[in-house]
């Protein structure tokens, strides 16, 4: 386990990016309620940065340690990010609907996995707690100031790669044009992009690379908004995420080795 390394790591001088879950929630004892353990560095828990880039890219840069973010955290948090920079939306009515291919459990031999089992069939699991909703719910809090509230439930599919998240919350303010604040917040951002207005990104869309794709949506001019977002979940969700990491703490081109589609498996 990283928690178990890290520190030794760290004192030797080396900066470490943990793909792990071990350092994604500063709260030790929450921590050890998900995971079933005591953790095994909890004074390094507030020193590890969160590596989601489009929120901590400045931190990132000067971090030793990096807590690189779940794959249904990623597509979540960026799909959320700019309606609650905004404070646009209620913190308290907040739902992801969340899809993942198989991948998202591991190479284990798990039945539930295997191609027999996980094809032709739709299922969702977690729905009583998962163990990335308290990670979700942290980062969601961060970007809002104050402690929001989610409901999220996941999701198996049957293909190998890709997560899809549908992203509900109620309007508490004006929007103006959602389409343009998605767009400007954004604009800078190598690895989002803000499709066309009306547009329904698709998981194969962004197989194999480290882009989030996002669209925006306000059905029949309502108070409920609705953000899809897509991610490849071993990639923008996954090792991608971490490279992009790696470029920021070592001052290379943030896309520095995405330029390139990773398509195994």
């Amino acid at each position: 386990m990283a928690h178990a390394l890290a520190g030794e790591l760290l004192d030797k001088g080396t900066r470490v990016i943990d793909l792990s879950a071990d350092f994604r929630l500063r709260d030790a004892k929450e921590w050890s309620q998900w995971y079933g353990q005591p953790h095994g560095a909890p004074e390094l828990l507030n020193e590890a940065v969160y590596g989601l880039p489009e929120m901590h890219r400045d931190t990132i840069r000067q971090a030793r340690l990096i807590a690189v973010p779940g794959c249904y955290p990623t597509a979540v948090q960026l799909g959320y990010l700019p309606l609650l920079e905004a404070g646009l939306i209620d913190p308290e009515q907040l739902i992801a609907d969340c899809k993942s291919g198989v991948t998202g459990a591991g190479r284990g031999a798990k039945v539930p996995s295997l191609l027999a089992e996980a094809s032709e069939s739709m299922k969702a699991y977690g729905a009583g707690g998962h163990r990335h909703l308290p990670e979700i719910r942290q980062g969601l809090s961060d970007i809002h100031g104050q402690a929001v509230k989610l409901t999220f439930v996941p999701h198996l599919t049957p293909m190998i790669r890709g997560i899809h998240a549908t992203l509900y919350g109620q309007l508490n303010a004006d929007p103006q044009d959602l389409q343009a604040l998605f767009e400007a917040r954004y604009a800078n951002e190598p690895f989002v992009d803000v499709m066309p207005a009306g547009s329904h990104p698709e998981t194969r869309s962004v197989k194999g690379i480290n882009t989030c794709r996002l669209a925006v949506h306000r059905p029949g001019n309502a108070n409920t908004v609705v953000v899809l977002s897509v991610i490849d979940n071993l990639v923008k969700g996954a090792s991608g995420q971490a490279i992009q990491n790696l470029n920021l703490m070592f001052g290379l081109p943030e896309t520095r080795g995405l330029e390139a589609p990773a398509l195994m498996p």
